[in-house]
């Protein structure tokens, strides 16, 4: 059967209706950051592919802020507790948010969020966001820093092929350098990578398992 084709009327709609829920979605994250503001709380949203190491590096942020600053996560995942879990493990207030199969976290489940922890008890909110490398980008949440996370096992394109992603962070982790040759990934080429898709963006080469690079990475975040 013979499909009628796409008019212009038809095509002219999606676009304004994309624009209007990009929009609305940016209005609703600037109203989560007002609301960190009124209780003087700074939010971290932590996004990367599954398996890049995000709840490895948050865990190695949360053991060396500990004493300093109050700090509390809230962690997305799609179906399972395995990472709040882990996290929890050390000490800190965790909220898991399962999202059921939606590929990233939105702001009105991270205001929801907010809601339910003790603001007044917290001076950071960590979120890791779903293991995602797309859709995270499209969908602020009112963190005040974005940071991504690109390991070395994931190939050595992956700054050029995630271009809206990389420009929506202010820091960047390479992580798993210690894989780097096995891997036959240059680190040197992919920091590069990342300064030519966002010039003057902060890179940080870790190895988050062992430690290596996390200190650089508190400074990068100004924490």
């Amino acid at each position: 059967m013979r499909k009628e084709p796409i008019t212009e009327t038809e095509e002219t709609f999606d676009i304004v209706l994309d624009i209007d829920i990009s929009k609305r979605t940016s209005e609703l994250a600037e109203d989560n950051r007002g609301y960190l503001d009124a209780h003087g709380v700074r939010c971290l949203d932590v996004m990367g592919s599954v398996g890049s190491g995000k709840t490895t590096l948050i865990i190695e942020l949360l053991r060396r802020l500990k004493g300093k600053m109050r700090v509390g996560v809230i962690a997305g995942d799609l179906t399972t507790r395995i990472d709040a879990d882990r996290i929890e493990a050390e000490g800190v207030p965790v909220l898991q948010i399962q999202t059921g199969g939606m590929c990233h976290l939105d702001p009105p489940l991270v205001r929801r969020a907010f809601e339910k922890l003790d603001l007044d008890d917290l001076d950071l909110i960590i979120i890791e966001n779903v293991g995602n490398l797309v859709c995270p980008a499209a969908f602020p949440l009112g963190a005040h820093q974005r940071l991504v996370i690109l390991s070395v096992t994931e190939g050595p394109y992956m700054a050029l092929k995630h271009p809206i992603m990389i420009n929506q962070a202010e820091v960047v982790v390479i992580n798993k350098v210690d894989l780097a040759e096995a891997m036959e990934v240059s680190v040197e080429q992919l920091a590069a990578d990342l300064e030519q898709v966002k010039p003057g963006i902060k890179v940080i080469a870790t190895n988050a398992r062992s430690g290596e690079g996390v200190d650089e990475v508190l400074q990068a975040l100004e924490l």
